[in-house]
């Protein structure tokens, strides 16, 4: 088991790194910005991410529960997302039992997470403030938390 929490806890790395280069920089009002009048704005997408990693942390305790949060300014929903990206690291780097199935995070709140961070960047692309390009497979990826 330390070994696929020691890969989650990259995967949660590599969310931090390309999830602060889509929040960072984002244009005013962004969390308002939609595409096509669809109801999911940029906020509610970063708030979605948000209320993930509260879910992922619950079933890793062990007491699965899923809690959908009312968005609030972007910066406050940046600073929501990465604390809760950083809280469920800290519970896996902790040496507590992980009581969820690790695949089923992987497959689950990761790869969602994954799929929105997607989202967010091509948002940015239409709003007029793109996301600088980078090979991430160079980047300088480390875990979270010790």
């Amino acid at each position: 088991m330390f070994f696929m929490d020691s890969i989650l806890r990259h995967c949660l790395a590599a969310v931090a790194y390309r999830g602060k280069k889509v929040l960072e920089g984002a244009p005013e009002n962004f969390e308002n910005f939609q595409i096509d009048g669809s109801p999911r704005t940029a906020g509610k997408i970063l708030s979605h991410m948000g209320d993930l990693y509260d879910w992922a942390l619950s079933m890793a305790e062990g007491n699965m529960k899923w809690q959908q949060a009312v968005p609030q300014n972007w910066d406050q929903e940046a600073a929501r997302f990465l604390a809760a990206l950083m809280k469920f690291d800290g519970y896996l780097a902790s040496g507590q039992t992980n009581h969820a199935d690790p695949e089923r995070l992987m497959q689950g709140p990761i790869a969602d997470s994954l799929t929105h961070i997607g989202q967010l960047a091509m948002m940015r692309r239409q709003a007029g403030a793109p996301v600088k390009a980078e090979n991430y497979y160079k980047a300088e990826i480390r875990k979270l938390s010790l």
